[in-house]
């Protein structure tokens, strides 16, 4: 991985910032900012969190070293006073929000971090361009998963975003209910599922296709999978069933009509005795492609460009506001933005999904002072949808690495269950649940 120091992921503004509320006294003033979104993409019922967990393994790594304060100090982005106070910078305060996995609304309450100003102010682009793209991709993932009943679907989209990008999808996108990507290096790094046999110029690099057949199954075995829409699909899937014979493992198609082609696929391998071969589709897949194949003899899918792409909604519109600040006379007030469309609501929040007959209803926002909040009581079928990631700098390790991955891919389909049936639904429409909006 490139050596690079994750405090520099960001926007020149949040140093500016930081080095004159530094001269002027307020850097120190203890703040709580929250993430939220006031839209969901046009037409969606729900989005789905993903990339805190990332924010957490960034956040670890979070501090500049000699040659970033060299950078700093050169460009004159900050003072030479505000060097000295990045030396020996780490993260110390705490951090909240939705876990990995769970369903978001306009206005949850996504993150909320809590610390002086100017340690939260340096996080804003950072955790804003985590949360937004893994986000919007966990939530194509998971409208794809829906559209594809109970058939996997595989990530393939390396070759469609950043390089970089790419092993985040592959992340996101298991959240998002996906059972494994091409991607290695997300493999190697989230310990995640790998999938890949030969693409078509393999096939054409040997003098035949059944040289081509021949040579992948003495290389991976008969239960590897061949690619059989380079010339001719009928006489490719002959030659993989004579090279193989019956036990061959799978086959896959990436062009055509998918449907009709899998269908007449399927007949013929049943028809060659191959009928345990499983059959693979790809191609410029959506989750409105998968759904119209739910009726097509497919037993697997491998969907790129729209899935990298958030299927056509790439950010999730999160924005990372100031709610709460410390004044001059050391007391915590709530603030807020008046901007037409684009004023917030004040205060330190709590997140709440309420219940019947276990269906979700209604999200539940309620803002306030730290007081108020803790005098709280929610209705007794209300959820509490906030965790602790960070706790006056110490990170909860449970919300890292591989486990922590497949426990969110397990609580998404878990959360989905509990929304209303529309939330299923790809017709375009109004989020599934409300969210209603107490301050105290």
């Amino acid at each position: 991985m490139m050596d690079y120091s994750p405090a520099l992921m960001t926007d020149m503004y949040e140093y500016t910032m930081l080095d004159a509320t530094l001269r002027d006294g307020t850097a120190n003033r203890k703040c709580v900012f929250e993430v939220f979104t006031r839209h969901l993409p046009e037409g969606r019922r729900y989005g789905v969190v993903a990339g805190t967990g990332r924010i957490l393994d960034l956040l670890e790594r979070f501090h500049l070293d000699d040659e970033d304060l060299r950078f700093l100090a050169d460009r004159h982005v900050v003072s030479p006073e505000t060097i000295k106070w990045l030396e020996n910078f780490h993260f110390s305060g705490s951090i909240k929000g939705y876990r990995e996995g769970e369903m978001f609304f306009p206005n949850s309450p996504i993150l909320q971090v809590e610390g002086t100003f100017g340690e939260c102010t340096l996080l804003e682009t950072l955790i804003l361009s985590v949360l937004n793209y893994d986000s919007a991709v966990a939530s194509a993932a998971s409208r794809m998963v829906s559209a594809a009943k109970d058939r996997p679907c595989m990530d393939m989209g390396g070759r469609r975003t950043n390089e970089w990008a790419a092993v985040a999808a592959a992340r996101a996108a298991v959240i998002g209910g996906f059972k494994g990507t091409a991607n290695l290096l997300a493999a190697q790094m989230y310990g995640l599922k790998a999938i890949g046999t030969a693409a078509h110029c393999f096939t054409l690099v040997h003098d035949s296709e059944r040289e081509a057949f021949a040579s992948q199954i003495a290389a991976l075995g008969e239960n590897t999978t061949l690619l059989v829409d380079t010339f001719n699909i009928e006489e490719a899937v002959k030659t993989a069933v004579e090279v193989a014979g019956p036990q061959l493992g799978g086959i896959r198609i990436d062009s055509g009509d998918l449907a009709s082609l899998a269908q007449r696929v399927r007949n013929q391998l049943d028809a060659l005795g191959a009928t345990n071969t499983k059959i693979t589709v790809t191609n410029d897949l959506d989750e409105y492609a998968l759904a119209a194949l739910q009726t097509a003899p497919v037993d697997s899918y491998g969907v790129g460009t729209m899935l990298v792409t958030g299927s056509g909604a790439p950010t999730c519109a999160m924005v990372y506001k100031l709610t709460e600040r410390e004044g001059a006379d050391g007391v915590m007030q709530p603030v807020a933005k008046k901007s037409s469309h684009k004023a917030t609501v004040p205060g330190r929040k709590l997140a709440y999904r309420s219940y019947e007959y276990n269906l979700a209803t209604a999200e539940h926002v309620i803002s306030g002072s730290e007081d108020k909040l803790a005098a709280f009581t929610p209705d007794e079928d209300w959820k509490d949808l906030l965790v602790d990631f960070v706790d006056h700098g110490t990170i909860d390790a449970r919300y890292q690495g591989h486990d922590a991955i497949i426990a969110a891919h397990e609580y998404r389909a878990k959360a989905l269950a509990e929304l209303p049936i529309a939330a299923q639904s790809l017709m375009k429409g109004e989020p599934v649940i409300s969210t209603e909006t107490t301050v105290l």
